[in-house]
């Protein structure tokens, strides 16, 4: 068995590892699957968000829409001649200043240094709906110009388009008048926002309008200044801005370089129903893995208990025999000399009956043990509970055997209450419980030959203990003193006679009795066995049928013989 003992081992741990990457795997997919639910779900709120900002965007190209189809050659000569747009684009100029998300429009042709000299262009008047010209060009114009002017200089000789639109942050809009035949510009027509009108009418009143409440939406959106880190509109008024809730971030395309739209989003009925999901799906799965890994950990330890009762038997059996064999052959001897008629002489054969007699039951007592064994294993151990005084039996016990216990030169000392209630108990299964006990202290003690016996009581429980100044015991020893066919593996266990079936057999008789049983030792110092039986609270307190005679002993019998340790 022991050349499987370190496969057992590596097939543990490969189960083990098994079941936790399968758990692993299985949770990545649960975390996978969720995700994806929530992509799912968002994704379409993503894509309003950047509708909207396509919405924005398109405000502010609206009245140029279609200037493509213009000829800037045309409008240039026309200019020219008059100091007037076409009336095409005078249309286009006239719907911009009409819009209240424009302050002004104005015009500035490219062959003019009106921002770096006397300041001069042209103002659109809407109500005349021609160009006036003007010296009074303000820096937010001459910015956006300049900005426009900047970008034009790098694309002029690959552009292929008659326009180009450009923005100022959130300042001004400026469209570039380009002739793409002769690689030149001819104008700028710069807008300035109305930066009110764009915050707090436009952007807040759009942002409601296109998402409202979070109850319908699903999410809470605001525009902010992160350079600023500041709010421009939201949503929603009663949504405070909390920076670690954004979830998605839109830009918005070529404008506004200082403002993004964030988005935080609110709980669905598709997202709270992949959560609850999700959290069943892993509360079954956690208890399906530790049920799983509970259930191979235990098989593996009975697999070791089965291993270490296998081996403790196999020994047990060897030991058992040996003993057995041990009996019979003095027994079979003496029998043999006596039938051959060889022993004449009386006290010989008085010494032979006598090892016979001794061999016989010391035979006998192995195999009342054996028995004891097969009963408790096969659940057929009978016991005649009745009432009892603990020290009556023990004093009875002490009267049997107080000479044999000083011949094994023990200094006894004994000590029982005077008052001591009675209890239900089987009178047999405490003789073998004392008996047991006793023994073992006789068995493993060392130099101090000391046995102390004690009785005492409290309301509700009698307690015997049985102390000896043996070898004593490991912790790891007394997890395991109770177990059948173990026994502590020193040099002094391997010189004692024993099957490791005593105090199993004594736990067994003491647990079919109501009792329980500890033991607190020290190695080197001792043990102390505690047998507690429940008292008997039903009966009369009456003690008028107990003998009077003082309990109260203590004796003190100094002997020579060793002993050994605490297993039977």
């Amino acid at each position: 068995m022991k050349r499987y003992s370190k496969l057992r081992w590596v097939l543990l741990a490969a189960g083990v590892i098994a079941i936790l990457g399968l758990t692993g795997m299985n949770v990545y997919s649960l975390y996978q699957l969720h995700e994806s639910t929530i992509e799912t779900d968002q994704e379409p709120k993503k894509l309003q968000v950047a509708e909207f900002a396509d919405r924005v965007r398109y405000r502010f190209f609206k009245p140029f829409w279609g200037l493509s189809s213009t000829s800037i050659e045309k409008l240039q000569s026309h200019f020219e001649k008059t100091n007037q747009f076409t009336e095409e684009v005078a249309t286009r100029v006239q719907e911009a200043a009409e819009d209240s998300i424009f302050t002004d429009v104005y015009f500035i042709p490219a062959n003019t240094e009106a921002c770096q000299q006397n300041r001069f262009g042209y103002k659109y008047n809407k109500a005349h709906q021609q160009l006036i010209p003007s010296s009074n060009i303000s820096d937010i114009v001459c910015d956006g110009m300049g900005i426009a002017r900047t970008q034009m200089r790098a694309l002029i000789h690959d552009y292929r388009y008659n326009n180009k639109v450009t923005f100022d942050t959130n300042r001004s809009v400026t469209v570039v008048l380009v002739n793409p035949s002769e690689k030149t510009i001819f104008g700028y027509v710069t807008m300035p926002i109305n930066q009110t009108y764009l915050t707090e009418r436009f952007l807040e009143k759009e942002l409601q309008k296109r998402f409202g409440p979070p109850e319908e939406s699903g999410m809470n959106v605001w525009m902010r200044d992160w350079t600023n880190n500041n709010i421009i509109a939201s949503s929603n008024e009663q949504a405070n801005y909390d920076h670690d809730k954004v979830q998605f971030k839109q830009r918005f395309p070529d404008f506004f370089d200082n403002w993004n739209l964030e988005v935080a989003f609110t709980g669905s009925s598709t997202i709270e129903a992949s959560n609850a999901s999700l959290t069943r799906n892993l509360i079954v799965l956690i208890a399906g893995v530790l049920l799983l890994l509970g259930a191979l950990v235990f098989m593996f330890i009975s697999a070791q208990r089965e291993r270490a009762l296998a081996e403790r038997q196999a020994s047990f059996l060897a030991n058992v025999t040996h003993e057995l064999k041990t009996p019979l052959t003095v027994m079979q001897a003496a029998g043999e000399n006596l039938s051959d008629g060889r022993v004449q002489d009386q006290e010989r054969l008085k010494s032979y009956g006598n090892h016979i007699f001794e061999e016989a039951v010391r035979l006998r007592k192995m195999i009342e043990k054996l028995l004891d064994v097969a009963k408790a294993d096969a659940g057929q151990s009978l016991i005649e509970p009745k009432p009892v005084y603990l020290d009556e039996l023990v004093q009875n016990y002490l009267d049997d055997h107080e000479e044999f216990i000083r011949d094994k030169g023990f200094t006894l000392e004994v000590n029982m209450d005077n008052d001591i209630p009675k209890t239900m108990l089987d009178e047999n299964s405490f003789n073998t419980i004392l008996g047991n006990l006793v023994e073992n202290a006789l068995k493993y003690s060392t130099e101090e030959h000391h046995l102390g016996i004690y009785l005492d009581a409290s309301d509700e429980e009698i307690m015997l203990k049985i102390v000896d100044h043996g070898i004593g015991m490991t912790k790891k020893t007394i997890n395991h003193i109770f177990d059948k066919f173990y026994r502590a593996e020193d040099t002094l266990t391997a010189e004692t006679k024993g099957h490791g079936l005593g105090l199993s057999i004594v736990q067994n008789l003491v647990e079919l009795n109501g009792g329980t049983i500890k033991v607190d030792s020290t190695p080197g110092k001792g043990s102390t066995f505690t047998v507690i039986f429940p008292v008997l609270t039903d009966m009369p307190s009456d003690n008028s049928d107990k003998p009077t005679e003082p309990t109260s002993n203590k004796r003190s019998i100094p002997l020579t013989q060793q002993s050994e340790n605490y297993v039977s």
